[in-house]
């Protein structure tokens, strides 16, 4: 199952997301939101990340997908994941009800999109480094740390679940028209 990706000016995507009830976890309600965000999120053509608004839903609840692990590493199209990129055969973090445990101060501009704003980049300014703790679907706490384009996409997501866009912090905002 796949939904359509929600875009501006859609109000969900200015809203807080609500947390996800202990209840919530490991429930067939939970594991259908994180299959229809799994299946939306693989038709991209270009998305790393997704989070629960996106899709409709006012969950803290975002997917990020090992791809960004990938670029960090400096894969080349030639090498072992050159198939995985091919397939969009990614594995994905789930990351629910993330809590912000440690943040760099020293920021990196880089460039952004967003699959909710669509033909429309910017250059934001994002922590270098952060540390994360959150839950997977069974209710597990875990935390991560991450540096260079994961932790781009880890704030990136979360500030999606507080309602805030990356163009809310970008510059030089550019938007890509059809050449169709």
């Amino acid at each position: 199952m796949t939904s359509l990706i929600v875009t501006l000016p859609n109000t969900i995507l200015r809203r807080t997301a609500k947390p996800v009830a202990k209840e919530e976890f490991g429930s067939p309600e939970l594991a259908s939101i994180l299959r229809d965000m799994s299946g939306t999120l693989r038709k991209t053509p270009d998305g790393i990340g997704i989070a629960a608004p996106q899709i409709g839903i006012s969950k803290q609840i975002f997917l990020a997908s090992e791809e960004a692990l990938a670029i960090d590493e400096g894969w080349e199209p030639k090498d072992a994941t050159e198939e995985k990129a091919k397939k969009k055969s990614w594995k994905y973090v789930i990351f629910i009800n993330p809590t912000i445990l440690k943040i760099a101060s020293k920021k990196v501009a880089g460039t952004e999109g967003c699959l909710s704003i669509p033909k429309t980049y910017g250059i934001v300014p994002r922590a270098e480094k952060i540390r994360v703790r959150a839950y997977d679907e069974t209710g597990k706490a875990f935390e991560r740390g991450a540096t260079k384009l994961f932790a781009r996409l880890l704030q990136h997501e979360i500030d999606h679940l507080g309602g805030t866009l990356f163009i809310d912090h970008a510059t030089k905002i550019t938007k890509i028209k059809d050449t169709k």
